[in-house]
C-alpha cells in the first residue's frame, strides 16, 4: 500500500470511528465499565504515576477515575499540545484545568511554567492512551497530527500502555505506519485486548 492509499484509509476509518462512537447509545454507563476494568489491573495498582487524557467531546470518560487517582495519593501526570509535541504536567486538582487547544481541559498556560510540576515521559509507568479506532492486536489510529506517537515512542519498555475505547470503535484490521506505536492492551465495555507491543507479555 503506498503513502497516499494510506492516508486515504486511514481517513475513511477515523471518520467512521468518529460516527460510530458519536452514536454510541450509553458513553456514561460504558465510560464507568471500561474506567473500572482499567482501576482493577494489577498494573494500575502498582503504579506511582499514571498519564491520563482529559477527555473531550465523545471519548471514553476519564475525569471520575482521573479524580478517584489524585484521591488516592498517586501522580497523576496529564499532557498539554505543544506546536510539535505533547508537554506533559502533574496534576494535583482538576480545578487546574481550562479549556485549551481545540476546546480540549489542559493546565493553564500560568501552570506550566512551574518546572517542579512539569513531568518527562520516562517517569510515566501507565499511560491511559485515547484513540479514534483500535484492533484487537493493539493498533492504534489517532487523529493524525502524530502527538501520541511521538510520545509513547519515548515512554519505558516497562511501561504499560493501555488504550481505551468504547467496543464501537474496534476494527478488525487498523493499518499502520512505520512509526505508529501499539498498545499492551485495548479495554472497552466488552474486552480486554493484548496488544503486540515490545513489551507484550507482561500484560495481564
Amino acid at each position: 500500500m503506498g503513502p497516499s492509499e494510506l492516508v486515504r484509509l486511514k481517513q475513511r476509518l477515523r471518520r467512521e470511528a468518529l460516527a460510530r462512537r458519536d452514536r454510541h447509545p450509553d458513553r456514561d454507563a460504558a465510560s464507568r465499565t471500561i474506567c473500572a476494568k482499567l482501576a482493577a489491573l494489577p498494573q494500575y495498582s502498582t503504579a506511582k504515576v499514571v498519564m491520563f487524557y482529559v477527555h473531550f467531546r465523545s471519548e471514553v470518560q476519564t475525569g471520575a477515575l482521573l479524580a478517584e487517582s489524585l484521591r488516592s495519593g498517586k501522580q497523576v501526570v496529564v499532557p498539554y499540545c505543544q506546536p510539535d509535541r505533547l508537554g506533559l504536567f502533574r496534576l494535583r486538582d482538576l480545578e487546574e484545568l481550562a479549556p485549551g487547544t481545540l476546546g480540549i481541559p489542559e493546565p493553564k498556560p500560568a501552570l506550566r511554567g512551574l518546572r517542579h510540576r512539569l513531568a518527562t515521559p520516562a517517569e510515566l509507568d501507565l499511560i491511559v492512551v485515547p484513540g479514534v479506532a483500535f484492533d484487537r492486536r493493539g493498533t492504534r489510529l489517532g487523529h493524525g497530527r502524530g502527538y501520541y506517537d511521538k510520545l509513547l515512542a519515548q515512554v519505558r519498555p516497562d511501561a504499560l500502555l493501555a488504550g481505551v475505547a468504547f467496543q464501537c470503535q474496534i476494527f478488525p484490521e487498523i493499518p499502520t505506519a512505520p512509526h505508529d506505536v501499539p498498545m499492551d492492551l485495548v479495554i472497552t465495555e466488552r474486552a480486554i485486548y493484548h496488544g503486540q507491543r515490545r513489551s507484550a507479555g507482561r500484560a495481564p
